[in-house]
């Protein structure tokens, strides 16, 4: 049964998880706000970083947070921070380092730390994690806030799902501490949404799965472009590369990218609420259509743009409210990536919990060795 997969649980569980998390962060608003306040205040420059799933949470936020104190916020990869160092740090740099991490204990994680801390001149710390028991979370010092996560967001499957939502839900909601009692009805707001999308989507999204694509390519603007990066990923994994995946800005899916479509494809479209830039989205939908001979379709979006049904095989309205803040409401595009994930690697006659039969992938990743 699809129910028995810890995946189908973590994907499920992800609206009731931010409102808990959102309990957390509310209940300890003073010791975030007077840590973000002392290190901004002296000028600190907050970097996101992560690895695979974490680092795209920091894709999807740096243009998402423009809305917020974090505005101007910089994503790097901890895997590129510990190759090379040097190129983004030096003795004058004062970093604000947000550290994402589900497990907090890949080598990864603990490198960037010592990478940064080697190379800038002053570094304070935010970790964002899910594993009480992870070497992040046991980290301690006046430079060190810890945000511990959930429990149940410490995923056992080894597809991020609830972790890589939930951990962008609460870098969103610190970027907006000051207020962050406001907030609540916004983020009740995306959870209920998504909610019900799920349940009123999933056995179409199991029907798109079943399809026999190859290839899939995910499009987004802004935010949502970060967002396509992560969908990309997760339906790559959980048919253990199966299905290759791209994705790409929607503007920038011309300059080249646009050549991996063929009628193998499947294409899904997270399309933006803001209308200026829904029209230059809808400007390639009409000429993917016109050009192209899809396996399928699938569109994403709060509402349903000016399209007729013969443009998609399937349209997944969040009914979310448009002008929404995207620093929580490009999470409510995430969950159709997962579930098309999950039930293509369970049509894939695979166990999505662990997709891996090549071996090639784990839970936490594995044979990386230091040279710090």
């Amino acid at each position: 049964m699809t129910q028995d997969y810890n995946t189908y649980k973590e994907i499920k569980q992800q609206p009731s998880v931010w409102l808990k998390t959102y309990d957390i962060v509310l209940s300890r608003k003073s010791e975030i706000k007077n840590f973000i306040d002392r290190f901004l205040g002296e000028g600190y420059e907050i970097i996101l970083t992560g690895a695979g799933t974490s680092a795209y949470i920091g894709d999807a936020l740096e243009p998402a947070l423009y809305t917020t104190r974090f505005r101007g916020a910089r994503a790097l990869a901890t895997t590129d921070i510990i190759t090379n160092p040097q190129m983004f740090f030096d003795s004058s740099s004062k970093v604000l380092l947000i550290s994402f991490a589900r497990s907090g204990n890949s080598p990864e994680s603990v490198g960037a730390i010592k990478a940064v801390e080697a190379t800038a001149g002053s570094v304070a710390h935010i970790f964002i994690t899910c594993n009480k028991d992870g070497d992040l979370a046991k980290k301690k010092g006046e430079n060190i806030l810890c945000l511990l996560l959930p429990p149940e967001t410490n995923d056992l499957s080894l597809a991020m799902t609830s972790s890589y939502s939930t951990m962008f839900m609460c870098c969103s909601m610190i970027a907006n501490i000051a207020h962050i009692e406001k907030d609540g009805p916004q983020i009740k707001e995306v959870a209920q949404c998504v909610e019900k999308a799920m349940e009123k989507y999933e056995k179409e999204i199991e029907k798109i799965a079943s399809l026999d694509f190859k290839r899939a390519i995910f499009l987004g603007s802004g935010p949502l472009k970060g967002v396509a990066e992560e969908c990309r990923l997760k339906l790559q994994e959980l048919t253990d590369g199966a299905v290759m995946c791209s994705f790409d800005s929607f503007l920038g899916f011309r300059h080249g990218p646009k050549a991996v479509v063929n009628s193998d494809s499947l294409l899904v479209y997270l399309v933006s609420p803001n209308p200026k830039v829904r029209q230059y989205e809808l400007d390639l939908i009409h000429q993917v259509k016109a050009n192209n001979n899809l396996k399928g379709c699938v569109i994403i979006c709060t509402h349903k743009p000016e399209l007729d049904s013969s443009y998609f095989d399937l349209c997944i309205e969040t009914g979310m409210t448009p002008s929404m803040p995207p620093c929580y409401g490009c999470m409510s595009f995430a969950f159709a990536g997962q579930m098309l994930g999950l039930f293509k690697s369970i049509d894939c006659g695979l166990c999505p919990d662990t997709p891996s039969v090549s071996g090639n992938i784990s839970r936490v990743v594995e044979g990386v060795t230091l040279y710090i």
